[in-house]
């Protein structure tokens, strides 16, 4: 299985980034790779399944997931169906000063396929950084670039 974590502290408060990351239809618009991005349904008002498309060249998959909101506190995305055997996500947002937020990000997932679990071994770290990566582009292009000290 592969695991991936990481913390940022961003220049952005706590409920912009939680709104940000919570916002999954928007996610077709700014992640690499994901080609289509939907909430499906709401089961209450903190917990929806959504479905998302990824694809690079020939290879795209669809994900379905329930996503837990606890709201501004974190975000825990569990895996329902697609390619993969298992996959566990969680968003943590702390407070941090001036108005900031320290993100703790963390991932781990294994595919189904023998051949997709090679091929994800080989990219991983990059393609889980450039994920991130997008979500602190967007808050800049949102929020704008001089949003608080950190």
């Amino acid at each position: 299985m592969l695991s991936h974590v990481e913390k940022k502290h961003l220049p952005y408060s706590q409920k912009q980034m939680f709104d940000l990351v919570a916002d999954v239809g928007s996610y077709k618009e700014f992640t690499p790779w994901c080609m289509g991005s939907r909430v499906k349904t709401w089961e209450s008002d903190h917990v929806f399944l959504a479905d998302l498309i990824v694809g690079y060249k020939v290879f795209r998959e669809k994900f379905s997931s329930r996503v837990v909101l606890d709201k501004p506190n974190q975000i825990t995305i569990e895996y329902l169906k697609g390619p993969l055997k298992n996959l566990k996500n969680t968003w943590v947002f702390s407070e941090a000063k001036n108005e900031t937020c320290i993100i703790d990000f963390s991932v781990e997932f294994e595919f189904k396929s023998v051949a997709l679990q090679g091929l994800a071994n080989m990219f991983f770290n990059e393609v889980v950084k450039r994920m991130v990566d997008a979500f602190e582009t967007r808050a800049e292009e949102i929020y704008g670039s001089e949003n608080h000290e950190i």
